[in-house]
């Protein structure tokens, strides 16, 4: 049965698109399960000009794309919404915005449980934190909780000084910095898949895996995105954030339990020990793309909002090397871009082959040697894990083939499975902060990911340098192709 969950949402930027897409849809989904029922209000603000009853229907339209509601439902969700107009700026909103929240409280019975969400530009982040504690919106009887969206911070300095003005007034238990990446199902089970089968933990380091690949793959552009995207590009918009998080999660030890206090330890480890490039190495182990014309769109300095002759990367393929006991040696390789050749998220795990190949014919020059043994996550779109093995191939002779093990997660198991951001509400509500990242794993990340920023911003790309239906520039090929390695998912194969 589920528990219900107690709390007074207020939610700034209630009018914007992530809220209409996604967040509206996250709570109406825990609604029907039963994780909100009868005693939570959300207080939506911003600048617009809305009255309760106009912000309700904004509600109600957001959530018509869930199935299976039952009748009156909708009806009675929204009515737990409310709305005030706000400018973060001023204190004096923020005395108005304290009434209407106890307000609420009262009326919904929610025990003086506070989350303060902040869905909206994050340079008005610290000013909101701050105007929380002046102007006295946290309450004492319950519990305060602040949830972020990215991006946090554009750099180490910059997310320092974020994190140092949130912490005035949240300790840091008490804040909750969202990537969406750590609520997909199969990002979830790579610690099931390692920490649950004795058969994979015990062959999960740098004596059996030769290298391990994350492709984050997307196919769209950068659309309505691009003069955010222009001022962001690949390397803090995927790779920052998602791709460091998985990586981190793929090189942790195992915790002592699986609690969010243990886990957070272990990634914070992990990322300790990722090596930290200098300006030469950061060239030679890391590629950046942009995509030109192509497959009838534009090239993505064509696009509204986008400078001309922009340098900003679509793309980012990278070698990441640990520098520790159980990964010395194995490099990861990670790539991500827009434009490429289709939308997924996959995790290549490439184990060594055998010391000597003992089917290996040497009069025989056509004849192949084994294939290694590859494990592969499917995180999106298709759910799951494959084996691929070597078998013997049917017939006279003996000659050896790869063959997949494989399991994919079937329509019914993907309807019961949450979406990312109707897990990370109600972990948010629930206090746990195991699929949330915290500020250790952010500042390593940033560091790491700083001096290949610095040394990209005084280096003038060759751009464009990949077609839009392609897996992106040929360098991101060469720069497996010098360790003698190569992608696990490619074109045509």
């Amino acid at each position: 049965m589920a528990t219900e969950n107690k709390a007074v949402i207020t939610l700034f930027g209630a009018t914007g698109d992530l809220a209409k897409r996604k967040l509206y849809v996250a709570l109406f989904k825990l609604y029907q399960k039963g994780y909100l029922k009868d005693h939570f209000a959300l207080l939506g603000t911003s600048r617009h000009e809305y009255s309760d009853q106009e912000f309700q229907e904004v509600v109600r339209e957001s959530i018509k794309s869930v199935e299976e509601t039952r009748a009156g439902e909708a009806e009675d969700f929204s009515k737990h919404f409310a709305y005030k107009s706000h400018d973060v700026t001023k204190p004096e909103h923020y005395t108005i915005l304290k009434e209407r929240i106890a307000e609420l409280d009262q009326e919904f019975g929610c025990e003086g449980n506070r989350l303060f969400y902040m869905s909206m530009a994050p340079q008005f982040f610290g000013t909101i934190a701050m105007n929380l504690k002046k102007q006295n919106l946290l309450d004492e009887n319950g519990f305060n909780r602040l949830v972020i969206e990215k991006p946090f911070g554009r750099d180490f300095e910059s997310a320092k000084q974020l994190n140092d003005e949130l912490s005035e007034t949240f300790d840091e238990n008490q804040i909750f910095r969202i990537d969406h990446y750590l609520g997909k199902e199969m990002v979830q089970n790579i610690q099931a898949l390692r920490f649950g089968n004795t058969i994979i933990e015990s062959l999960w380091n740098n004596r059996y895996i030769d290298n391990i690949q994350v492709t984050l793959s997307e196919k769209l552009g950068v659309e309505e995105r691009a003069g955010y995207y222009d001022k962001s590009g690949a390397l803090r918009d995927m790779v920052q954030n998602h791709i460091m998080q998985i990586v981190a999660q793929l090189a942790m030890e195992q915790p002592v339990s699986f609690t969010d206090t243990d886990v957070r330890v272990e990634k914070i480890k992990a990322l300790r020990s990722l090596r930290v490039y200098n300006p030469s190495e950061a060239a030679a182990n890391f590629v950046r793309g942009q995509y030109d014309a192509g497959e009838g769109t534009e090239a993505y300095r064509n696009a509204d909002g986008v400078d001309p002759e922009s340098g900003t990367e679509t793309f980012v393929a990278a070698k990441l090397m640990f520098d520790n006991y159980r990964w010395s040696g194995v490099p990861f390789y990670v790539r991500t871009g827009k434009k490429l050749a289709d939308k997924f998220t996959r995790i290549d795990i490439v184990f060594k082959k055998p010391l000597i190949d003992i089917f290996a014919d040497p009069r025989n020059e056509s004849d192949q040697s084994l294939n290694s043994n590859v494990l592969t996550i499917f995180v999106e779109p298709n759910s799951g894990f494959a084996l691929q093995l070597n078998a013997k191939r049917a017939g006279q002779g003996f000659t050896t083939q790869p063959v997949d093990l494989q399991y994919l997660q079937s329509d019914s198991d993907k309807k019961e499975s949450p979406e990312p951001y109707e897990r990370l509400f109600h972990d948010a509500l629930e206090g746990n902060h195991t699929n949330f990242a915290s500020w250790a794993e952010i500042a390593y990340a940033w560091k790491f990911v700083d001096v290949v920023r610095k040394l990209w911003d005084i280096e003038k790309p060759q751009f464009p340098n990949y077609i839009p239906g392609s897996m992106g520039p040929a360098a991101s090929d060469e720069l497996l192709a010098r360790d003698g390695r190569k992608w696990v998912y490619r074109l045509n194969h």
